[in-house]
């Protein structure tokens, strides 16, 4: 019975997002990411984003999307070894649910909220101390922010916590979790 009632819930909630008005969301943008491991002298640096979502809704929306993805952070010190950069780059695929606070996708400007989870699959880094395999893929976290839409335009702010660990072995350094803040603009279809 619970297996009819979910295919059944799914089957709904496709027919509901097929009917419901679809906006495409390229973009670009930058981000800065922090991370919380114990006895680093780490502060984040920018990176960048490019990519695209696809929001489904009008009031009330359902907003998946896949963008590629670098996150750069300086340790000033780890161990014996000197101040470095550390870059690892890859596909932050975000799945967000929101609101539309003032307007709806069809006005002019328009205020949103959203938050949602994602995964980021690491596709390599570029550091002295990080190997690709010493990063853990996919990372999971979960996010919150605010949108701004004018005309064909958007402008969105987001928050991530991370729920994994940057690393997958951290007998030597830990790096803990990673925080970021995203600023990313773009054109909605």
């Amino acid at each position: 019975m619970k297996k009819i009632l979910l295919v059944f819930s799914v089957f709904v909630l496709s027919i509901s997002f097929s009917m419901a008005q679809t906006q495409v969301k390229p973009g670009v943008g930058v981000n800065t990411t922090n991370i919380t491991g114990d006895g680093l002298d780490a502060s984040g640096q920018i990176g960048w984003q490019i990519g695209a979502s696809v929001a489904f809704g009008e009031k009330f929306y359902f907003e998946p999307g896949v963008f590629y993805q670098t996150n750069s952070f300086e340790v000033q010190s780890v161990g014996n070894l000197p101040v470095t950069d550390a870059n690892y780059s890859g596909f932050r695929i975000p799945v967000a649910v929101g609101l539309e606070v003032l307007g709806n996708a069809d006005s002019f400007a328009g205020l949103r909220v959203f938050g949602g989870g994602s995964t980021f699959l690491v596709t390599g880094t570029n550091s002295d101390f990080l190997d690709k395999d010493m990063v853990e893929s996919p990372q999971w976290g979960v996010f919150a922010g605010i949108g701004l839409d004018i005309a064909l335009f958007y402008l969105d702010w987001t928050y991530q916590w991370s729920v994994s660990n940057l690393q997958t072995d951290i007998d030597q350094i830990d790096l803990g979790k990673a925080h970021g803040i995203f600023w990313t603009a773009g054109l909605r279809f």
